[in-house]
């Protein structure tokens, strides 16, 4: 008999409903295996994954394509009614659970595989999850939207028995799961009776039973993280904000050529409305150094290791001794920007970007990085491979172009497309490449280098203190001669410049804390920019100003601050590149490796030692 929606029987049916999808945020957890990654929001939606890397073409673009136009692969559960989520301790596999208004729930399981096998890492393109019902009689709804071509293009799509094939005009994926295939493809809603695995990846058959194949992924997965966190040299304090930190630090990095991307996404505003939408899913020297000087820091070599071999590359082939500030993650030097006019944008806050304009800039800050990322490597008899005499001789050119290019005008180290300046930041990277390489010249038992690099790094000494010092600010400023103040002074103190006990360096802490903090928060600097004067705090800035504290002796005053800037991550204890000051929401791309290393440096400065309780 046919029942009319109107009639009695019906309305004593509980409501079915399948919630619509969610406004995009930052609260997202990523997952990866240092080939690929993937961000999944609160409910278990995949809402960005690029393919083939990092830099490439998103699949999944909901973080960008806000509302039903967006692509996810969603498993949705039943008249939901709560959710929340978790990492499995110590490692990057995540767990998402979602409860009914009966009371039944599932748990979602994402991640992607990594673990060796085979004497390699086993890294495939691809992502795997498992969706199991945790209490009741769950009903669930798999939502597989992918697209192709920045969104433009809709794939083809095959059936088998046990696979769904989405080709498009130049990649092909496979989806290999034991959920029904018909179910799947007509977003049909089906109860939970059973676990179900979804591997969806390279368009390969299994040479194993899905879920067998998918269990195995998982358990290795977890031995490896688990061992990899085992492995870390960890502060007695705040240890969980260090090790997720220090894995999300891991998962940016490209292993297949040692590159370390920025952050993962694109496009993330800035602030509101703000226009200062980037893409920063490539690899900047300046980040890059700080990521592998973090994780040294907690006796973690191995991605030094490989971002020494794409260094390497970088170095090698810079034959003009002009060496651009980033590159693509294959060495790619050619990032020309471009617009994605269909894609609305975060919460749509267009544009979207593919492509960085800054590969193009002269920023002199480079040379010091280079030396910097790459000075342990003659210092540390634990790596397999250690610097000599002929990396020695390659690094050299790097010394020389930061002797030609320092006191030399530069877009400084904040990227600024209109200005020109001698950016005090730039100037003293110089002063750190000729300190470091003074300094390898000597392990080298080179005494004439030594003395050549230690004859420039005291010079440019000397002279930075003097020229950069503003007697009408009481403070160093930003730049040669200048009087405003940009938190990227506090890098004197970082790399050695200048002993923090110094009343100048000191008086500098003072006068940016009255000027760029807004409480806690520290924003770049006071000068407007091509965009107007920044709105939200730049988070690496607030880590720097919470070390000067530490480094001068107001121990409690950080403290007080790294706690602020702790509480102000995602509920994974994930953080993005800026923070507003008085909503304390996230923005900018995330998740940010700069602010990331700030966690980490923060809590090693900051921490009681183990032999209070040992």
């Amino acid at each position: 008999m046919k029942i009319s929606p109107n009639t009695p029987e019906t309305a004593t049916h509980t409501p079915r409903h399948f919630r619509p999808p969610a406004s995009p945020s930052l609260n997202l957890g990523v997952i990866g295996n240092c080939a690929i990654s993937a961000l999944v929001d609160a409910h278990g939606d995949i809402v960005w994954w690029c393919l083939p890397r990092f830099d490439g073409d998103p699949v999944f673009n909901a973080l960008l394509q806000p509302g039903e136009a967006g692509s996810r692969f969603a498993i949705e559960l039943e008249n939901q009614v709560s959710a929340e989520q978790w990492y499995e301790p110590n490692t990057a596999v995540l767990r998402t659970r979602l409860t009914d208004s009966a009371g039944a729930a599932i748990e979602i399981t994402d991640f992607a595989p990594r673990f060796q096998a085979h004497g390699r890492y086993f890294r495939p393109t691809m992502l795997v999850r498992k969706v199991r019902s945790v209490r009741g009689a769950p009903r669930i709804r798999v939502r597989l939207r992918l697209r192709f071509e920045w969104g433009e293009v809709a794939p083809t799509i095959t059936r088998g028995s046990n696979h769904v094939r989405f080709v498009g005009p130049n990649a092909a994926l496979r989806l290999n799961t034991d959920a029904p295939i018909s179910y799947v493809l007509e977003e049909q809603p089906f109860v939970l009776l059973r676990e179900q695995h979804f591997l969806l990846g390279a368009d390969e058959s299994l040479g194993s039973p899905i879920g067998e194949t998918a269990r195995h992924f998982e358990q290795e997965t977890l031995a490896y993280w688990r061992q990899w966190t085992r492995s870390l040299s960890i502060p007695l304090e705040w240890q969980q904000a260090v090790i997720r930190a220090a894995i999300t630090l891991k998962l940016s990095l490209y292993e297949e050529t040692g590159a370390i991307v920025a952050a993962m996404t694109t496009s993330i505003p800035e602030s509101p409305d703000s226009g200062r939408n980037w893409d920063y899913r490539y690899c900047w020297l300046r980040d890059a150094f700080f990521v592998v000087r973090a994780l040294n820091s907690l006796s973690e070599t191995g991605t030094m290791e490989d971002y020494l071999r794409w260094l390497s590359n970088v170095v090698m082939e810079a034959t003009t001794g002009h060496v651009q500030p980033l590159f693509g993650i294959g060495l790619e030097s050619q990032l020309p920007e471009s617009f994605v006019p269909h894609l609305q944008g975060y919460r749509g806050m267009g544009p979207v970007r593919v492509g960085n304009q800054a590969a193009e800039h002269f920023q002199y800050d480079v040379y010091g990085n280079i030396v910097l990322g790459a000075a342990q490597a003659f210092h540390d008899e634990r790596l397999m491979r250690m610097g000599g005499r002929a990396e020695f001789r390659y690094l050299e050119r790097m010394g020389d172009q930061a002797v030609r290019v320092y006191g030399q005008p530069d877009a400084g180290m904040w990227e600024l497309r209109t200005r020109a300046r001698v950016h005090t930041s730039s100037a003293l990277m110089s002063w750190a490449a000729c300190d470091r390489l003074a300094k390898i010249a000597q392990r080298l038992e080179l005494p004439d280098r030594a003395l050549h690099w230690r004859t420039h790094a005291d010079r440019m000494q000397a002279e930075i203190l003097e020229k950069s010092w503003s007697p009408k600010r009481q403070a160093f400023a930003e730049s040669f001669g200048g009087n405003e103040l940009d938190a990227s002074v506090l890098l004197m103190c970082e790399v050695g410049l200048i002993d923090p006990a110094d009343p100048r360096f000191v008086s500098t802490v003072d006068a940016m804390e009255a000027t760029l903090c807004d409480g806690p928060f520290m924003r770049r600097y006071e000068a407007a920019d091509d965009f107007g004067k920044p709105e939200t705090s730049f988070n690496i800035c607030t880590f720097w100003r919470i070390n000067a504290l530490a480094r001068i002796g107001r121990t409690a005053q950080a403290r007080e601050i790294f706690e602020a800037m702790l509480a102000v991550r995602n509920p994974l204890g994930l953080l993005s590149e800026d923070t507003h000051a008085t909503t304390h929401e996230m923005w900018g791309n995330f998740p940010q490796t700069y602010s990331m290393v700030g966690v980490i440096n923060a809590a090693i400065c900051l921490s009681a030692p183990w032999e209070k309780v040992i």
